[in-house]
């Protein structure tokens, strides 16, 4: 079976807990999204499955999985359910190419090799990843599967941007920034096409939350580093940090798996508010809350202080872009955020932010401020798609 022969593609998205699929038909130059859907809590023992087919729930339930291979059962079966038996090609969100993985690329077992060779550098999500592909493996054999690493609309960064102040031998060794959520700017610079000007900002804000700055649509530099916790704070993340923080805690006993519970899963606006990583949530507490209320204004003060310093790198901004769960439909967070931002000519129309408009700045904004809905499984079906019809 090929792409040619008019099967959908399968998207699958592993993160640390979770697994997120997507069923897209390519049929007379449709990108038609058929199918989408959640197992979350894997390993909790509080799991849940959902699929919806458009606005439709076509399955909501609990649903107890151990591990992606098991999560990934459930959701094959799900599929096979709904008379999807079969795929002209699976498609994988990588978080993760390390130094020489930045193309979409057929897998085959030496690519699973460099894969498990990558782990160190993202151990939360790699090993989850690695058992989809070999589970796709299992249930279909002959499937092709690609996989589209979210480090590779970075991998050209200027070296003054991607290189920290370290020892040229550590540079050797890979360690250099990586910038992720590129699967995600690829899509929204594919959406915006020349109309993203040529100075641009992206916020791409959500659970997970990072910032790309662009020139003519290309990167120049990005707020996440060698791992996905640097940056501005997150929902569990604590985004760039003090390495002498680091130092502090490990002379104070602190294990290296206790700090990397601290700086993934337990700081950013779970850890500030002591509550919640939850946007919405905290939106809601904050007026009786003075930790909702400190969380939500560090985050806008974070994104706010990345937005001028990423300015200062373009020399000026034509255009700036929210997306990602946050940023899609936070309205309060986006007008908080571009408070006191106007000496780079922004001004907001509170009516059409609140209405979460495809613009939200004046007609008079001398940059223009965008809202634009993300799809990362689509720019993964379409890297597939292209790939298995080499």
């Amino acid at each position: 079976m090929t792409a040619a022969d008019g099967a959908p593609i399968l998207c699958l998205n592993g993160g640390s807990s979770s697994l997120k699929m997507a069923v897209f038909d390519f049929a007379a130059n449709s990108e038609r999204r058929l199918l989408s859907g959640f197992v979350e809590g894997i390993g909790t023992g509080e799991g849940r499955f959902s699929l919806r087919d458009g606005d439709r729930v076509v399955a909501d339930q609990k649903q107890n999985v151990t591990d992606h291979r098991s999560a990934s059962r459930v959701a094959f079966a799900a599929l096979q359910q709904q008379g999807l038996k079969a795929f002209a090609g699976c498609g994988h969100r990588i978080v993760h190419g390390g130094p020489t993985l930045h193309e979409p690329s057929r897998i085959d077992e030496k690519l699973k090799a460099t894969l498990k060779q990558l782990i160190p550098f993202a151990p939360l999500h790699l090993p989850s990843e690695i058992a989809l592909i070999e589970s796709v493996s299992e249930h279909f054999p002959d499937l092709p599967q690609v996989a589209c690493f979210d480090t590779a609309f970075h991998f050209r960064l200027p070296e003054v941007a991607r290189n920290f102040a370290l020892p040229r031998k550590l540079r050797e060794q890979g360690i250099r920034r990586y910038g992720f959520h590129g699967l995600s700017y690829e899509y929204v610079v594919s959406e915006l096409g020349s109309e993203i000007g040529e100075r641009a900002i992206i916020a791409h804000l959500g659970n997970g939350a990072s910032m790309v700055a662009l020139k003519n649509g290309s990167p120049v530099d990005t707020s996440m580093g060698l791992t996905p916790a640097g940056g501005f704070m997150m929902g569990t993340r604590t985004g760039d940090l003090d390495p002498g923080v680091l130092l502090y805690l490990l002379r104070q006993g602190w294990s290296s798996d206790a700090l990397g519970r601290l700086i993934d899963r337990e700081s950013g606006l779970l850890g500030v508010s002591g509550n919640s990583s939850d946007m919405k949530t905290l939106l809601d507490e904050r007026a009786t809350s003075s930790h909702a209320a400190e969380a939500v204004e560090m985050f806008c003060y974070q994104v706010r202080k990345f937005v001028g310093a990423y300015a200062a790198v373009l020399g000026g901004l034509d255009t700036l872009v929210f997306t990602g769960g946050i940023g899609e439909r936070a309205a309060q967070i986006r007008a908080e955020i571009c408070q006191g931002l106007s000496y780079l000519g922004i001004e907001l129309d509170s009516g059409q932010n609140a209405r979460h408009s495809e613009v939200i700045s004046t007609e008079s904004s001398h940059c223009k401020v965008r809202v634009v809905k993300t799809d990362e499984d689509l720019m993964i079906a379409r890297h597939t798609r292209r790939v298995v019809m080499r």
